[in-house]
């Protein structure tokens, strides 16, 4: 298995040349890069980063304020999936404070944290734009709103149970 500590492999740095090509400036790519790189590893790390900034023309410290500012960027290590609870003021009307409760009860871990096991990464983030489903979350790349206890053991349970 691959590991973010290492190079980057070959494939990938191909990949990002070709997305520069396709700008202007190859700093034009430096998003969509950043994206190849979390595709394959599940998050960016500081090699990745200085990395992709040398493939990019740019410095390390510029495109890691690119890939910070992003909050669907990693640069930490990430379970194998990634539960985001919008922590919106609509959701927090609607009750996002219990349900994030809840959800740490339930999955033995506070925001930031990941399981012991490595499936579930719960992080908190602004606004998903759902505001009239609130309470909402993203599971992975999965938008679910009008959430409650229920909803939420259950696509618990559906998210360890996938591979």
């Amino acid at each position: 298995m691959l590991t973010a500590d290492g190079t980057l492999p070959a494939d990938i740095k191909a990949e990002i040349l070709a997305l520069a090509q396709e700008e202007l400036h190859p700093q034009g790519a430096s998003v969509a890069a950043l994206q190849v790189v979390q595709s394959r590893f599940r998050w960016i790390s500081t090699q990745h980063v200085k990395e992709v900034a040398q493939l990019l023309d740019m410095s390390p410290d510029a495109l890691d304020g690119v890939a910070t500012y992003f909050n669907l960027l990693f640069r930490k290590p990430v379970g194998k999936h990634v539960i985001l609870l919008c922590d919106s003021v609509s959701c927090w009307v609607m009750g996002r404070d219990r349900l994030c409760a809840h959800l740490c009860k339930k999955l033995g871990i506070q925001p930031g944290e990941t399981t012991a096991d490595g499936a579930i990464t719960l992080l908190p983030t602004v606004c998903l734009g759902h505001c009239d489903h609130a309470p909402a979350l993203l599971a992975d790349e999965n938008l679910h709103g009008n959430l409650n206890t229920d909803t939420l053991d259950h696509l618990v349970d559906s998210l360890r149970e996938k591979p």
